[in-house]
């Protein structure tokens, strides 16, 4: 059941589109940004309250890399692996996180804290390599100073 600031905080995105059906990614959005991943019976909520099919909604959803569909970490962590990250060293920071947090592409940290995800491009390419932490850009990494990142996300 969508919580009443959910379903305020979705009438008033509806507000700015022709028709319920064009708010869904705002709506998928605001819904895990309230409960940190958008579950199926969310799916089912959201659609009835737009007024469309749980399948059409879930394949918008799945098509979106920036909804996550199963549970989280407190922290999503975004590294991008495209031909230029990839070329200035991308994978060394996976590596690093590998070491460090015990995971991989996919898997959340035992502590709950972080997640990996493997992002096609965060658009810094004159930067590389890039990442994102939640909302937040990290360009020109190293993994020597990638401990240091991390603590500033408790």
């Amino acid at each position: 059941m969508l919580t009443a600031d959910e379903r305020r905080e979705i009438e008033h995105e509806i507000g700015h589109y022709p028709c319920r059906q064009a708010v869904s990614i705002d709506a998928l959005r605001i819904v895990q940004r309230h409960r940190g991943w958008v579950s199926d019976e969310s799916i089912q909520d959201i659609a009835e309250f737009l007024e469309m099919s749980p399948t059409e909604l879930d394949g918008i959803s799945t098509f979106y890399n920036l909804i996550y569909r199963r549970p989280v970490g407190r922290h999503v962590i975004m590294v991008c692996d495209s031909v230029s990250c990839w070329i200035m060293g991308c994978e060394r920071l996976r590596e690093h996180f590998a070491e460090r947090l015990a995971i991989g592409y996919g898997e959340t940290s035992a502590d709950g804290r972080f997640t990996l995800l493997p992002n096609v491009c965060l658009g810094a390419c004159d930067h590389a390599p890039a990442m994102m932490i939640d909302e937040d850009l990290h360009r020109d990494l190293d993994p020597a100073g990638l401990d240091a990142l991390l603590e500033r996300y408790p």
